[in-house]
């Protein structure tokens, strides 16, 4: 484990925890990486966890784990991105917000070999001055995200105020999030609720784990229709925003969702003889409280034609069960 240990000073005593490793890092990352890295306690203050806001003290001993450092994951914030004209499905948009119902294989964020093609490109093409947006260029006005092969809705903020407004809802779970899944077999139950811890998978850097030390993962679901035993169209809800949360759950049950390369092995998609391309996952549903007036408002994306032509090919081949 590579780790570096600092000890403040006089001349640092009463600096912010996340300002005063943002500075002594040898390397240079955005301030919302080292938030992230403090909220996942790769940074310890004389062997205890404390919050980015902690006011570090003389004499104190900072320890940054840089093995949890994503380096490859995103970009410098010298680093620039350009704007391109990718056309967006947007579902609404007024001077606070915009909400997207975002494609299958669209990445949201670039990183240190994707530095194109993806949302926030189009975003900053779409809206002019959104580069100002916070301090992280990697994010904007993003305060949530989907997946790559995951496709549906989601919001974004055109202005600081907006984005802070947004993220504080996220923070505190006063969003709705609904999802679609299609996953292999058929659920114990039929109705219910995954609350399983999720962190960093003990081998895999790209994937998610169900671990005891994790962070706090919450997951209401119900089977909507079944196709023989093979597989289940499920509704799912989501009151935590994990990485990788629905996916990680539902492997972990016996029921990876349908398409997904990383959870799963693809000898059910081979064996089904049904073209699948991605993972069979969709934000179907976005509620949010509006930045500027603090109307509740609901915004629905439309299940993509490949997610329609996977529920068609099940009924018509595998049949339903119910």
């Amino acid at each position: 484990m590579e780790k570096v240990i600092y000890k403040v000073n006089e001349g640092d005593d009463q600096k912010r925890l996340d300002l005063f490793v943002l500075e002594k890092l040898p390397i240079k990352v955005s301030r919302n990486m080292i938030q992230e890295l403090i909220k996942r306690g790769a940074v310890t203050v004389n062997g205890g966890i404390k919050k980015s806001h902690y006011l570090v003290k003389k004499g104190d001993e900072i320890v940054i784990c840089l093995d949890n450092l994503e380096i490859s994951d995103h970009m410098n914030e010298e680093d620039s991105i350009s704007p391109e004209n990718i056309p967006l499905d947007i579902l609404y948009e007024d001077e606070d917000i915009i909400v997207i119902n975002k494609p299958a294989g669209l990445l949201v964020h670039p990183t240190n070999k994707i530095r194109s093609g993806t949302l926030v490109n189009a975003l900053m093409y779409h809206i002019k001055d959104f580069d100002k947006i916070g301090d992280d260029p990697n994010r904007l006005g993003i305060v949530h995200r989907l997946d790559k092969d995951t496709s549906g809705v989601l919001v974004v903020g055109k202005n600081s105020y907006s984005k802070s407004f947004l993220s504080e809802q996220f923070k505190e779970r006063k969003t709705k999030k609904i999802y679609l899944t299609i996953v292999r077999g058929l659920l114990k139950e039929k109705e219910g609720e995954i609350t399983l811890p999720l962190g960093r998978h003990p081998t895999s850097r790209q994937k998610r784990a169900v671990v005891f030390n994790g962070r706090e993962a919450v997951t209401f679901y119900k089977v909507l229709k079944e196709f023989n035993s093979l597989a289940s169209l499920v509704w799912v809800q989501i009151e935590t925003g994990r990485t990788h949360q629905i996916r990680v759950h539902f492997k972990y049950i016996g029921n990876p969702v349908v398409g997904d390369t990383l959870y799963g092995k693809n000898k059910f998609e081979k064996s089904v003889k049904i073209p699948i391309e991605r993972q069979m996952l969709h934000a179907l549903k976005l509620g949010i409280y509006h930045p500027r007036n603090g109307k509740w408002m609901e915004f629905l994306a439309p299940l993509p034609e490949d997610f329609k032509k996977v529920l068609m090919n099940f009924s018509n081949d595998l049949g339903d069960s119910n």
